[in-house]
């Protein structure tokens, strides 16, 4: 048993004035919290241990991207505004007449479309050789459930063949144009916003020990700077299984996917609970957001392909600062590429995330460069190389999740609020805190909850992800 006295405990700790085992005076070594004790207040069964995989946890990925936030309800809803302007695919044409009694009529997809093309608004449209006309709405028809016709006047031509065109069209307004004592002009559009949901599902583990192993408990008392004393305990394997159990939580908030079942069906429930699933960062980012399957960055024409990244971000958020987590073949391939630039780091990258501190980002294994507008800060992510989980798999190379906030409309606070993109929810209120429970229970360790023989330490979180404006992450996949 050692000693130790003077400065105030970590928040999570409560030293016990006898040696009782529960789980708020829990010494887990590896949080940074605990960093001001020195090695030689671990139990001798720590230090007998070789490291023969070295540090096994996933990381802490959310950690680093993410904010936690209590919520009390059984769902999480929130609104994302769309697009201002709104481009169409598939236009198709048709010329009737020919010279100055030309007739050009656009078909659009859907009768929806309408409400953007009333008479009088001016667009841009081109084919697929990327020949360019500028037309203006005489008259519009909309036929509903189906499609909306219009007939246009082309400018500097009598008609769209005229002008070069053929084949289907892709087209967006660019304005309008009205003759002197123009009325009843426009449409009235209805802001498009589009609404979002997910719901907190809760994880459970727990490590028993019997009564005859928990005399491996390592005990540590403490002397607080009022003078008043107690006990800390560990427990290596039930400190390994803590580690795990965080593990999963992060693993289950990349991972997790929403039941295709009907909700009432026997095959999503659980005795009389539905267990319906939640929706991971994976599984938002392959239903909303960019998904990139290019070539190597560091073969021939991989810096066109991450180019060609930086476009589609572009035609998103165009969110300046982004955070790069990738598995080692994704790492070096970007690393190769930045030096056959010859201008790693070049551009004056701002470490804006980090404070604007460089140190502040190496200390945390973050390397920055900048390409075109866009700051970039790359890290190792050991969840994708580890072979007992993502590594084993190895179809994802990376991730790349915008640093800052986005501005939503929470349906439940009935107001605008700034989140992180990426954030976790967890359910909480004055009476439960269920961000990260862990209780003791059995007949072991000063704890009398009933006649087993054993220490049960259990632990339990209910929780969600909200991943905000999804349209700003990518997720790199294998070719």
């Amino acid at each position: 048993m050692a000693s130790f006295s003077g400065g105030a405990f970590p928040a999570p700790l409560t030293p016990r004035p006898d040696k009782s085992v529960t789980s708020g005076n829990y010494i887990n070594f590896t949080d940074p919290a605990f960093s001001q004790w020195a090695q030689q207040y671990l139990p001798e069964v720590y230090e007998k241990e070789v490291e023969r995989y070295g540090k096994r946890t996933v990381g802490g990925f959310l950690r680093m991207v993410s904010a936690e936030m209590p919520m009390a309800s059984d769902q999480v809803i929130w609104t994302e505004q769309g697009r201002l302007h709104m481009a169409f695919e598939n236009v198709t044409f048709s010329v009737s007449g020919s010279g100055t009694t030309a007739v050009t009529t656009l078909t659009f997809a859907t009768a929806a479309e309408a409400q953007l093309l009333a008479v009088g608004t001016t667009l841009v449209v081109a084919d697929a050789s990327n020949n360019v006309a500028k037309v203006r709405v005489k008259t519009a028809t909309a036929t509903p459930g189906t499609t909306t016709t219009v007939v246009v006047d082309v400018y500097g031509a009598t008609d769209l063949t005229v002008a070069g065109l053929t084949g289907a069209l892709k087209a967006f307004v660019f304005g309008s144009e009205y003759g002197k004592g123009s009325q009843n002009i426009g449409l009235s559009r209805e802001a498009d916003f589009e609404r979002f949901s997910n719901k907190p599902i809760i994880l459970r583990d727990k490590y028993s020990v019997s009564g005859s192993d928990a005399t491996q408990i390592g005990w540590i008392e403490v002397t607080s700077e009022a003078g008043t004393s107690g006990y800390l305990w560990y427990l290596k394997s039930e400190h390994e299984s803590r580690l795990r159990f965080e593990d999963y939580l992060e693993m289950s908030m990349v991972e997790a996917e929403k039941t295709d079942q009907n909700p009432g069906s026997d095959a999503t429930k659980e005795g009389n609970a539905l267990v319906s699933g939640t929706e991971g960062m994976f599984a938002a980012i392959e239903g909303r957001g960019l998904v990139y399957t290019g070539t190597d960055f560091d073969g021939p024409g991989g810096l066109a392909e991450f180019d060609a990244l930086l476009a589609q971000l572009d035609k998103q958020g165009a969110i300046e600062e982004n955070m790069m987590f990738l598995d080692r073949q994704k790492s070096l391939e970007i690393d190769n590429m930045l030096a056959a630039q010859n201008s790693y780091g070049a551009g004056g990258t701002s470490y804006g995330v980090f404070d604007n501190s460089e140190d502040m980002a190496l200390n945390l294994g973050f390397s920055g460069f900048r390409r075109g507008s866009y700051d970039f800060y790359k890290t190792d992510w050991k969840y994708l190389n580890d072979a007992t989980i993502r590594g084993a798999i190895g179809d994802i190379e990376g991730v790349l999740v915008p640093a800052g906030t986005s501005t939503v409309y929470d349906e439940t606070l009935g107001k605008n609020i700034s989140r992180p993109f990426l954030h976790v929810r967890y359910r909480a209120n004055e009476v439960d805190d269920r961000r990260m429970k862990s209780w003791v229970t059995g007949s072991v360790g000063g704890n009398y909850t009933s006649d087993e023989d054993a220490m049960n330490v259990h632990f339990l979180s209910e929780r969600a992800l909200c991943v905000q404006a999804a349209n700003n992450f990518v997720l790199l996949k294998t070719v």
